[in-house]
C-alpha cells in the first residue's frame, strides 16, 4: 500500500518535496503522544508534525471544539465580524508583551512572516532587511529572500535586500571560542559596524532558537543587547515565535523573554503549535505600526471561524495544564539523559536547546565536520525503535531535532531517550 501510494505522490507532487525516510511512512491516526501508520505500527511521536502538534494528537477538547464549529458555521472571510476570532486575538493580544497590541491572523508561519516584512517595510519605508545567518522563515518569496540557510532558500531573487548578522549560532562560526558576554559584545560589534555602512534597514528578524537550522541560540541577552542598538537607529525588531512560541522552551512563554531586558519586541510573528494541527499562523505588532498600511485588505482563510475554535480551545488547554512547566520540567530531565547518553558517543558533538525543543549535532568522529549522512541513518534507526524524531541544521543538515507534544510524560521521555540511545549506538 505505501509503495502504491508513493507512486501516485511522485506522478503528481513536485520532486522538491521532501519525504523523510528510504520507504516513506504514512501516519492514519493519534492519541496523546503516539501515532499510528498504516500498517499498524506505533511510534512515540518526538516531532509532533514539525512542531504542529504542540499539546497532544486527538486531544478531546480541541476536537471537540473543531466538531461544534463545524455544525454552525465553518468559514465566512475576515469581511464579517467574527466573535472566534476576536476572543484569539484579545487572549493573544494580552499575552505578547507588546503595548496596545493588534494583531493579525493568517494561515501559516510563512504568511505570517510575509506580512511582518510587509508591515516593518512600509512602516519604515526602506526594502533592506536584517537575517541571522543560518535562519529559516517560510517559503515565499519574501520569506525565502532573508532565509540565511542555503538548503532552503532555492533563489537570490528577492524584494529585499538582506543583510546577514552574526549570532545564531552559538558553538560554529568565527566567535565560538569565545565566552557568553565576549560572544555577545562580538555579535553587537558586528551589527555596530553594518549598520554604518549603509542606509537603516527596516526591520531585524530573528529566531529566539532557530528551528530549521538545526535548535541553535545565541547566549540570552543577545537580541536584548541587538535591540539597544536597533533603537538608536530606529530599526524594528521582528521576533519569528512559529517554532518558539507557547511555552515550548520552558523557561518562557515566548522565545523572546530570554532576550527581554529592553523591552518586547516591535513584531512577534507565531503558527504551528497554536492550531494543534489546524492552519492558523498571525502576527503581533503595536498598534502603529500594525495600522501604518494605507490600503484595504482581507484575509479570507486567515481567522476563519473553525481554526479560532481550535487555537482558543487549544490554548485554553495549554495554560489550564500548565504545560509551559511541563516543557520546562520533562524537558529538563530529557536534556539531561540525553547529554548523559551522548557522552561517549564520538558522534555527537553537542545536544542543546531548552525545555521540549532539543537538537543533537553530529560530526565525524574526532573532527568538527559535519555528519548529514549519520543525520539520517539516526532518524532511520529511530523509526525501527518506534521514535519519530526530525532533522535539520544549516551545516549540512547534521542536527537531530526533538520536539514532542507538551504534555509529554516523563515515562515517555525516558522511552524516548532510551530508544534514541540504541539509534545512535547503531551507527558507531
Amino acid at each position: 500500500m505505501t509503495d502504491e501510494l508513493l507512486g501516485r505522490h511522485k506522478a503528481v507532487l513536485p520532486d522538491w518535496l521532501a519525504l523523510y525516510y528510504a520507504d516513506p511512512l504514512e501516519i492514519t491516526h493519534g492519541e496523546g503522544r503516539h501515532v499510528w501508520d498504516a500498517a499498524g505500527t506505533k511510534y512515540l511521536d518526538f516531532f509532533g508534525g514539525i512542531l504542529t502538534t504542540m499539546t497532544a494528537h486527538a486531544l478531546p477538547e480541541v476536537t471537540k471544539a473543531v466538531s461544534e464549529q463545524a455544525g454552525r458555521i465553518i468559514h465566512s472571510s475576515t469581511l464579517y465580524l467574527n466573535r472566534p476570532m476576536v476572543e484569539l486575538a484579545e487572549r493573544i493580544a494580552q499575552m505578547s508583551g507588546i503595548p496596545d497590541a493588534r494583531v493579525f491572523f493568517t494561515t501559516s508561519g510563512t504568511e505570517a512572516n510575509d506580512t511582518a516584512l510587509m508591515l516593518a517595510t512600509t512602516y519604515r519605508g526602506s526594502n533592506q532587511i536584517l537575517a541571522m545567518r543560518n535562519s529559516y522563515h517560510g517559503r515565499s518569496f519574501s520569506a525565502v529572500g532573508i532565509t540565511g540557510n542555503k538548503g532552503w532558500s532555492p533563489t537570490s531573487l528577492s524584494p529585499l535586500q538582506t543583510l546577514y548578522v552574526h549570532g545564531g549560532v552559538r558553538t560554529r562560526g568565527p566567535y565560538a571560542d569565545l565566552s557568553d558576554a565576549d560572544f555577545i559584545t562580538a555579535c553587537v560589534a558586528d551589527l555596530e559596524d553594518l549598520l554604518g555602512h549603509g542606509r537603516p534597514p527596516a526591520a531585524l528578524i530573528a529566531e529566539p532558537i532557530q528551528g530549521v537550522g538545526g535548535f541553535t541560540s545565541p547566549p540570552d541577552g543577545l537580541y536584548a543587547a541587538f535591540r539597544e542598538v536597533l533603537q538608536r537607529h530606529g530599526v524594528l525588531w521582528i521576533a519569528d515565535e512559529v517554532q518558539t512560541g507557547w511555552g515550548r522552551t520552558g523557561d518562557n512563554f515566548w522565545g523572546w523573554q530570554a532576550h527581554g531586558q529592553n523591552g518586547p519586541p516591535d513584531i512577534l510573528t507565531f503558527a504551528k503549535g497554536i492550531g494543534n494541527g489546524m492552519s492558523i499562523g498571525g502576527v503581533v505588532a503595536r498598534s502603529e505600526v500594525m495600522n501604518c498600511l494605507d490600503s484595504n485588505s482581507i484575509s479570507t482563510f486567515g481567522g476563519t471561524q473553525i481554526t479560532m475554535a481550535a487555537g482558543l480551545a487549544n490554548l485554553n488547554y495549554l495554560v489550564e495544564h500548565d504545560l509551559q512547566g511541563n516543557a520546562r520540567r520533562v524537558g529538563g530531565l530529557l536534556i539531561e539523559r540525553l547529554r548523559a547518553i551522548t557522552a561517549q558517543i564520538p558522534a555527537v558533538k553537542e545536544v542543546r536547546g531548552r525545555g521540549l525543543m532539543i537538537g543533537i549535532e553530529l560530526v565525524k568522529p574526532g573532527t568538527e565536520e559535519a555528519n548529514p549522512e549519520a543525520a539520517s541513518a539516526v532518524l532511520e534507526a529511530a523509526r525501527r525503535e518506534g521514535l519519530l524524531i526530525g532533522k535539520g541544521g544549516g551545516h549540512n543538515t547534521s542536527a537531530l531535532r526533538i520536539a514532542p507534544p507538551l504534555s509529554l510524560t516523563v515515562a515517555e521521555a525516558e522511552e524516548g531517550a532510551d530508544a534514541l540511545e540504541r539509534a545512535l549506538r547503531s551507527i558507531q
